[in-house]
C-alpha cells in the first residue's frame, strides 16, 4: 500500500499521541492514592497502561519498517529508539536485526527468532522461548536501577510502581506475543498454505484494534511490511475484495 507524505505526518501524530498518552497516564497513575481509589478504577487503569505499553512497542515496530514517517527517516528512527527505551530499555538496533530475521525466515524453527524452538509448540513454552530470545541481563539490571530510582529517590510508592509500571510492561509482552506471534504463526492443521506462513483472520476492526493495534491482520502485514499499523484494516478490506 502506497505511503504518502500525508501518511508520514499522520504517523508522527499518532506515534506522538501514543508516547504522550503513555507518559501522562503513567505519571498520574504513579501518584494515585491507592487507598482512596476503588479497585475497579485501579484495574481499568492497569489495563489502560498495558494497552499503551503495547502501543509503544507497535510504534517501535513500525519504525523498524520505516513506516512511522517514511519521508523523515532520521525522525522515524528516533521515535523507534525512544519507544523501545521507554518500553523496557531494549536495544533498537538488536530488535531491528531480529525483527528482519523474523520476516526473512517467518515461522521457521531455529531461524525465526519469534518462532518456537521446533519442539515446544505450546503457548507457555513458546512464550518463555520468546522472552529468553529478547530479554538480556543488561535490561534486567537497568530496569532494577530504574525501579530503585522511582521508589527510593523519587519517593513513589512501591505498590504504584508495581501496579502501573512493572505489571503493565509484563502484561503487554503477553498481549504482543499472543496476538502478534502465537495466533498469527501457529501451524494450522495440515500446515501453512501461504507464502507468508501467517494465519489470516477477519476480525472486526474494533476488536482488532483493542487486541493488538490491528496485528491480527498479520498476513496483510507480512504481505506489505511498509504499511503502518493504522492502515492495516484498509489493506485487509482491499485484499478481501481483490480475492473474491
Amino acid at each position: 500500500m502506497r505511503t504518502t507524505r500525508h501518511d508520514s505526518f499522520k504517523g508522527i501524530t499518532i506515534a506522538t499521541a501514543i508516547l504522550g498518552a503513555w507518559l501522562l497516564h503513567l505519571w498520574a497513575a504513579l501518584r494515585l492514592p491507592l487507598a482512596s481509589v476503588h479497585p475497579v478504577v485501579i484495574a481499568v487503569m492497569m489495563m489502560a497502561q498495558t494497552f499503551l505499553y503495547t502501543g509503544l512497542f507497535i510504534t517501535a515496530h513500525d519504525a523498524m519498517h520505516g513506516s512511522v514517517c517514511r519521508h523523515y527517516r532520521r525522525l522515524n528512527t528516533t521515535i523507534g529508539f525512544i519507544a523501545v527505551t521507554l518500553y523496557a530499555l531494549f536495544s533498537y538496533k538488536k530488535l531491528w536485526f531480529k525483527h528482519w530475521e523474523h520476516h526473512r525466515h517467518v515461522a521457521t524453527p531455529n531461524a525465526d527468532p519469534d518462532f518456537h524452538d521446533g519442539e515446544h509448540t505450546g503457548v507457555v513454552r513458546w512464550y518463555a522461548h520468546f522472552l529468553l530470545t529478547y530479554v538480556s541481563w543488561q535490561q534486567i539490571v537497568g530496569m532494577a536501577l530504574v525501579f530503585n530510582i522511582l521508589t527510593r529517590f523519587m519517593g513513589l510508592a512501591v505498590e504504584n510502581v508495581l501496579l502501573f509500571w512493572v505489571f503493565p510492561a509484563l502484561a503487554s509482552t503477553v498481549q504482543l506475543f499472543y496476538f502478534g506471534t502465537y495466533l498469527p504463526h501457529r501451524e494450522p492443521p495440515g500446515g501453512h498454505h501461504n507464502a507468508h506462513r501467517s494465519n489470516p483472520n477477519n476480525w472486526h476492526v474494533l476488536w482488532s484494534f483493542l487486541a493488538c493495534y490491528h496485528f491480527g491482520y498479520h498476513y496483510e502485514h507480512h504481505d506489505s511490511p511498509a504499511t503502518p499499523w493504522w492502515k492495516l484494516p484498509a489493506l485487509h478490506r482491499a485484499m478481501t475484495v481483490e480475492s473474491r
